[in-house]
Parts: structure tokens; C-alpha cells; sequence
């Protein structure tokens, strides 16, 4: 009975995302690349060849879907290869479609299920989007999106300020050489390369991270952008996912970009460091972001909801930011809610553990244990 329960959220979940992209085609111009409709049905096919090992084998399980965000992929996809593992009694999908399109899968009434278990994404819920939606959020784990770059020739490591950032994206600084970024570079022969812009197209929870911290940083960048997960950038080109922006910065001269942390190392690009509120310049690391989050969190660490930029502190990493698991408040489905329940308590144990050994800043066990506290009123 319950691999037939898994079947019908399975396709529950395929249906409503066909819905999702037929719809979303229409309003789309007929030249437009359709690079994201391939990626939508390449993750359907995932997800059904992802789950036919437990219909073949008969087992009485619960299948979990998520989806969302790009940023935590590794780490979803590692959570998923082990969670797997442990034969529960649940099993666990998770398909980065963008922070956007996971909220829309996840938010509803307590009457529409199947739309998926859970989100991921590192978008700050508006208390509109929390009280219509019944949504809540936890922090699962710690990033930090940094600045990356092509420059050839330049092997040091170069300084950044959130409004050296702004005038960038802004589309005011155009080459390397420019003064600004000389002025906070002294002693690095700089090239005279046009600076290539590379951003995320909308929707994304990666914007919302970085515009932020620029909202906070440059009052021009504030009046005129803003913070927002679909920034409407002035210059450059789109990279649809957190893997593309990295190869597409990797192999183009004079490119920049953002992008989480684990995909700058993974894919050996040099990243800057990036001063913060105390004026020390910054690189991100696993100490940098646990002390952007100990300085906002603390003393109390039951904030959960709340922005770590620009936090104070001479160690903190000012685009830090925490990636979270957007979860319903209410269901009608006992066994999926106690399936959910038992998702929820391995990644706030084992799960940080692999965290961890993947790279990721582990919540600080203050925060843990507060979020665990909430897990457990899930029941």
C-alpha cells in the first residue's frame, strides 16, 4: 500500500511540474532557448529512475520529493545517496529546479499535497509567504557565496568591497585596470581586459544572497536593483545554474560571477576575499561563515529566519547566508508527516556529520539543538 502511495506522489509531483512548464512556455518567446525546459524534464526522468529500485523491490516505503535550490545540490544529492542507504522505510528525492519554482511546489493549503515534501532554497520568506503558505523555515546548513573570476596573469587572490561589487554589476567599472579595483589591489599588475559580467537569471536563491549584501553595501546599488532573488541586471550574461556559472567563469578571460563557495573549490576558480562590516578583508572559509552566523545568532540561536550579511565581527564572511528547508505547517497525511519527521532528524544529526566531510560549515550545536526542539513539535 505504501509503494502505491509512493507511485501516486511520484507522478503527483511529475504532473504538477508538466503543468508548470507547459504553462510557462506559453509566455515565452518562440527563438527562446530552452535550456531550462530540458533541464525540468531531464530531472523528471531522474526522479522516476530514482525511485523504481524501491517499486521493484517491493519495499513498503515512503518516497520524499523536494526540489529547489542549486546551491546545496552536493549536499542534497550526498544526503540522498546515504539517506538511502539506511532502508527506513523513506526514501529521498531532491531536484534543483531553483528557489523560486521549490516555494511554488511546497506552498498551499493543507488540502494540496503532492506538490512536493519539501524546498531548499536561500530565500528569506516574507511573513505574507509564511502565513498564506503554511511554510515555515530551518536552517540546514551554512554557505557563502563568493566572488570568482578569470583574470589571466593575476595568481594573488584579489580584494573585493561591496561597493567595488555594485559599481560592477552595476555595469560602471568595465576593465580590470580600472582605479577602483587597483585602489583596494595595490601591488597586482592588473590587465586591461573588459570585465565579462556573469549573473544568474531570476529566481534564484543565490541572487537574493548576493543582492543582498550589495543592498546593504552600496546605496546606489540598493535604490536602483535591490535585494531579490530575480534582480533585473543591468549588464552581462545569464548562467541558468550554480554549475554553469562556474564553467562558464572558469573559461572565459575577464569574466566575474558569484556562486557558493563548494563550486568555486570543486571547480579550482579563484575567488576573492571581500571586506566586511569591520573592514578586514575576508576569504570565506568553514571559521569565516560560523562566525558571520555565531555573531547574528547568538546568544540566543533560535532566529532560524533571519540574514547573516554583513554581520559584525573582524572574522566574519560578509555573504554568508544560511540555505534552508522550507517545510508546511499543516498535512493530512499522518504517514507522510511522520516520513517527513524521520528526514528531518538524520539531517540534524547524521546529516550535518556529511556536512561537514563535504566541505559545508556545520550549524553551530547551539543552533542545532534548537532546531532539533522544533523538528520534534513536527510530530
Amino acid at each position: 500500500m505504501q509503494a502505491v502511495r509512493m507511485l501516486r506522489a511520484s507522478v503527483a509531483f511529475v504532473s504538477t511540474l508538466i503543468k508548470s512548464v507547459f504553462l510557462r512556455r506559453r509566455k515565452i518567446p518562440p527563438d527562446s532557448k530552452p535550456p531550462r525546459n530540458l533541464f525540468l524534464w531531464l530531472g523528471l526522468i531522474i526522479v522516476v529512475i530514482g525511485l523504481f529500485p524501491a517499486f521493484v523491490r517491493g519495499e513498503d516505503s515512503v518516497a520524499l520529493v523536494g526540489a529547489g535550490s542549486t546551491v546545496p545540490l552536493p549536499l542534497y544529492s550526498k544526503w540522498a545517496q546515504e539517506f538511502n542507504q539506511q532502508r527506513s522505510g523513506v526514501i529521498m528525492q531532491y531536484q534543483a529546479l531553483g528557489t523560486s519554482e521549490g516555494l511554488r511546489l511546497i506552498s498551499g493549503s493543507r488540502d494540496e499535497l503532492g506538490k512536493g515534501d519539501f524546498a531548499a532554497g536561500e530565500v528569506l520568506l516574507t511573513e505574507a509567504e509564511r502565513s498564506q503558505g503554511n511554510l515555515i523555515e530551518l536552517p540546514a546548513v551554512m554557505i557563502a557565496i563568493v566572488p570568482v573570476y578569470n583574470v589571466p596573469g593575476v595568481s594573488q587572490g584579489l580584494r573585493f568591497s561591496g561597493d567595488l561589487l555594485a559599481q560592477i554589476f552595476l555595469g560602471h567599472i568595465k576593465t580590470w585596470n580600472a582605479p577602483q579595483i587597483a585602489r583596494l589591489n595595490a601591488g597586482v599588475t592588473l590587465p586591461s581586459l573588459p570585465i565579462k559580467v556573469i549573473y544568474r537569471p531570476g529566481g534564484k536563491g543565490t541572487n537574493y544572497v548576493f543582492t543582498d549584501f550589495l543592498s546593504k553595501t552600496s546605496p546606489e546599488f540598493r535604490s536602483q536593483i535591490g535585494r531579490s532573488a530575480s534582480p533585473k541586471w543591468p549588464v552581462g550574461e545569464p548562467a541558468e545554474r550554480s554549475a554553469d556559472m562556474a564553467e562558464r567563469v572558469k573559461n572565459q578571460a575577464g569574466a566575474i560571477g558569484y556562486v557558493e563557495l563548494q563550486y568555486a573549490m570543486g571547480g579550482n576558480i579563484q575567488s576573492g576575499s571581500v571586506q566586511n562590516q569591520a573592514g578586514k578583508f575576508v576569504k570565506a572559509s568553514a571559521e569565516t561563515i560560523a562566525a558571520a552566523c555565531k555573531a547574528v545568532e547568538s546568544p540566543s540561536w533560535n532566529k532560524f529566519a533571519v540574514s547573516l550579511t554583513n554581520a559584525p565581527g573582524a572574522e566574519s564572511f560578509p555573504i554568508t547566508s544560511f540555505s534552508w528547508l522550507y517545510l508546511r505547517t499543516v498535512s493530512s497525511d499522518p504517514a507522510r508527516r511522520a516520513a517527513l519527521v524521520k528526514l528531518l532528524t538524520w539531517i540534524f544529526t547524521y546529516g550535518q556529520q556529511i556536512a561537514v566531510q563535504q566541505g559545508y560549515s556545520q550549524l553551530p550545536p547551539q543552533l542545532l539543538d534548537k532546531i532539533r526542539a522544533k523538528v520534534a513539535t513536527m510530530q
